[in-house]
């Protein structure tokens, strides 16, 4: 059963910790990843300690997008790696960097990609995006294929993202997709957070 992996909109205002705990208390969220690219590293650590609050209360995985840095200094539950954000060393090096957090890694449609972050020590593999998605440009477009694949031949949890929301989610659920990310679905849904949650979760069964 596929499981709801929430990400930040690209930018957030000071009312967004009421915003975040309105979505978390809509239904079951496994996670959420604070993604903000163009915000310094101060804005960032305030962004953090904001909001790690309104996931602890709710038992929700906090992730950082890019910083294994500050994830392990901010005391998040773990932190999510770009290929062009690995460090040095690649993903070996990066489980060095944040023992006892989890990692994810962006594998885009590569199962070569997949299988080397896998053997690295990732805690999770994400692919995408499946559709066309306004929040990140689209470094490759991937397969509902590649989900079904993997499911069947690994244990460690595979992460679909790119513009799924409740209309388009239905094929990624059955080919055993493990949690699905989305972000516009819910920020952007016009009757609020809480209702794009929900939506969500209906919809993926």
């Amino acid at each position: 059963m596929s499981q709801l992996y929430l990400i930040s909109p690209p930018r957030i205002g000071g009312d967004f910790p009421d915003l975040l705990a309105a979505a978390l208390d809509a239904g079951e969220v496994a996670a959420f990843q604070l993604r903000l690219k163009d915000v310094d590293d101060d804005g960032l650590c305030r962004a953090v300690e904001r909001l790690l609050p309104v996931t602890q209360a709710r038992d929700v995985a906090f992730i950082l997008n890019d910083r294994a840095d500050l994830a392990v200094r901010l005391g998040c539950d773990g932190v999510h790696l770009g290929q062009e954000d690995l460090p040095k060393g690649g993903v070996k090096a990066a489980r060095g960097l944040v023992r006892g957090l989890s990692l994810g890694v962006t594998c885009h449609a590569s199962r070569h990609l997949a299988m080397e972050a896998a053997e690295f020590g990732a805690d999770y593999v994400a692919f995408g995006a499946f559709f066309p998605t306004a929040t990140k440009v689209v470094e490759a477009m991937a397969e509902v294929e590649i989900i079904a694949w993997w499911s069947e031949v690994m244990e460690v949890p595979c992460v679909a993202i790119g513009g799924i929301d409740a209309g388009n989610c239905g094929g990624l659920v059955a080919a055993g997709a493990d949690f699905l990310a989305v972000s516009g679905a819910v920020w952007n849904c016009a009757a609020g957070p809480a209702a794009g949650v929900a939506a969500m979760l209906a919809a993926m069964g």
